[in-house]
């Protein structure tokens, strides 16, 4: 199953405030003004509520790492919602 990227997408551009932001795979924090720490853990919250998943704390830190992107926040939630 994929991720609904519409979806993800609306609840990015809700957390971080700017209706401009089109989600692309190789999207990374760096490319969303605001995508720092907290907003890091507020975007996390919303995704766990619209789509009714629960993310592991190593999953959430893991996030955060260098070679991360948004591609892999979608895959990760495609995989829950299987």
């Amino acid at each position: 199953m994929k991720a609904p990227t519409d979806e993800v997408q609306e609840v990015f551009r809700n957390v971080f405030g700017d209706e401009t932001i089109v989600l692309t795979d190789d999207m990374t924090a760096a490319d969303v003004p605001g995508w720092d720490s907290l907003g890091h853990l507020n975007l996390i919250i919303a995704l766990e509520k619209r789509f009714k998943i629960k993310f592991a704390t190593a999953e959430i830190a893991k996030l955060k790492e260098d070679n991360q992107n948004a591609g892999t926040l979608l895959a990760l939630i495609a995989r829950k919602l299987r």
